[in-house]
């Protein structure tokens, strides 16, 4: 199902639509973000905030706030939120994504004390350089070398490695863990 999360009706109806085919809302993953345009905070627009914050923040927000709707009602269930590295590391050329970011894992940390009453876990995941679309097309080769030359392994991370991630925090083997941000950065080097 196609949908703009940003917009609530549209994150209502992906919810909807799923609880109707299936019954119940077990487990969510909001993966919805964007890098906007990579820039410091002193070429940053109020344009290019809203959009950054829109796609990372408020699409997350409103996700979350109708899955964890759902949820309560049933007295269970995980929602993963996908941040990045950069809600715990910084990036001087990167200003609005870090910052998003940041509040991302501000979200999910707040969300889930409210959640736990009800059974649910809310949790994230923060990739650092991972092997993505947004990966190359947010940096240059040069700077993909860069990025990845600071991380032990040599490399970016796999899409696959970061799906092993989510269905961890996902499934049955943690369910004492809530209100966490799992960062899978290959342990990057600060610059």
């Amino acid at each position: 199902m196609h949908a703009d999360v940003r917009f609530e009706r549209e994150a209502t109806a992906v919810i909807a639509t799923t609880v109707s085919r299936f019954g119940r809302l077990d487990v969510t993953v909001n993966n919805a973000g964007t890098e906007g345009r990579l820039a410091p905070v002193v070429e940053s627009t109020i344009l290019q905030y809203a959009a950054t914050f829109g796609t990372n923040v408020l699409a997350t927000l409103l996700s979350v706030k109708h899955e964890l709707r759902v949820m309560q009602r049933q007295g269970s269930g995980a929602i993963i939120n996908i941040t990045s590295v950069f809600g715990d590391k910084g990036a001087p050329s990167s200003a609005l994504d870090v910052a998003s970011n940041h509040a991302l894992i501000g979200l999910t940390r707040i969300a889930a004390l409210g959640a736990v009453p009800f059974g649910v876990r809310i949790n994230a995941v923060g990739p650092g350089y991972v092997d993505t679309a947004m990966f190359a097309r947010a940096a240059s080769p040069d700077n993909q070398a860069a990025g990845t030359g600071r991380v032990p392994h040599g490399r970016a991370g796999r899409p696959d490695e970061v799906a092993d991630a989510v269905m961890f925090l996902a499934g049955p083997e943690a369910p004492y863990l809530t209100g966490q941000t799992l960062f899978l950065d290959g342990r990057v080097k600060a610059n």
